[in-house]
């Protein structure tokens, strides 16, 4: 029975070999990359398809919608959106105000408030919190579809029908937001808090002063799906508002888009300006999304 010896690596030998692996690494991230290269050019091609839209004539972009090059090229879509033409010009702008009011003013409030339920629902002890946590489960496995109806009754019997007011009170307040920040607060050390208390400080300002500041991932999480659900809002603007001035960017869109005809260039040219915002938000807020995710599954 004989025995094989492995070769001793020499001086000679071992350069070769690391040379060997980094080669080899090498070429590995070079098809990871590649292979994300495909994925992006796959998800930003609609995008790519919508800015050329924009610059094409309707008879065009019916006949080539998928060409990344409009020819010829034509700005009458954006001209008429901004009243540069002697056409009757489309209030997108007027459109893009009212989302940008409504999304202004819902987001801060929504994080604001759904931070203050999640934060006594975590840390204050009264009477009647499980209840309450179990109710806002209960609202959270309701489909939003079908609350849809006795919110539109509370504000038709409020008497805020086809009012900004209906466009913003019903949002401020979010299930799904207490619930993130109220498990997010869980996980949060009490250690400091209570050193605050021992000094005098009261709950609503060791909430402002010392858990806001902690809670910056998930806030940031809540914020951008906040501004996501209520700028991309649609079925809630259509039940609520009759007047066409008052109309929200997506509704507004829809506008555009007949049985018979669609103003392609002026509808992709208002789906590019409402896509602005939505890349401008995961650009900035991108690291703090990336912490929490991370965050909550080191915590799970």
């Amino acid at each position: 029975m004989t025995t094989t010896i492995s070769p001793v690596p020499t001086e000679e030998t071992v350069p070769k070999v690391r040379d060997h692996k980094v080669k080899r690494a090498g070429s590995k991230k070079l098809a990871g990359y590649a292979v994300l290269l495909v994925f992006a050019v796959i998800f930003l091609s609609p995008f790519l398809i919508e800015i050329a839209t924009s610059f094409k004539d309707d008879p065009q972009a019916a006949a080539h919608p998928l060409s990344l090059i409009p020819n010829p090229f034509d700005l009458a879509a954006w001209k008429r959106m901004f009243g540069l033409t002697p056409d009757t010009p489309v209030p997108i702008l007027t459109w893009l105000g009212n989302s940008v009011l409504v999304t202004v003013i819902v987001t801060p409030s929504r994080v604001f408030l759904d931070s203050l339920a999640g934060y006594a629902l975590s840390r204050l002890h009264f009477r009647g919190r499980p209840f309450l946590f179990g109710a806002v489960l209960a609202v959270m496995s309701v489909p939003g579809v079908a609350l849809l109806v006795p919110k539109f009754l509370i504000v038709t019997y409020l008497g805020m029908f086809d009012t900004y007011e209906a466009m913003i009170l019903p949002l401020l307040v979010d299930a799904a937001g207490i619930f993130i920040m109220k498990q997010f607060f869980d996980s949060v050390s009490v250690e400091i808090e209570e050193a605050a208390r021992i000094d005098g400080a009261g709950d609503f300002r060791i909430f402002l002063r010392i858990v806001l500041p902690l809670s910056r991932p998930a806030i940031a999480t809540l914020a951008v799906l906040s501004f996501l659900a209520n700028w991309n809002d649609f079925l809630w603007p259509v039940y609520v508002l009759l007047s066409p001035e008052k109309l929200t960017l997506q509704p507004g869109l829809s506008v555009l888009q007949g049985a018979y005809s669609t103003h392609f260039g002026i509808v992709m040219a208002g789906a590019v300006i409402a896509s602005i915002p939505v890349l401008i938000i995961f650009t900035l807020a991108q690291r703090q999304i990336v912490d929490s995710v991370a965050r909550s599954g080191l915590k799970g």
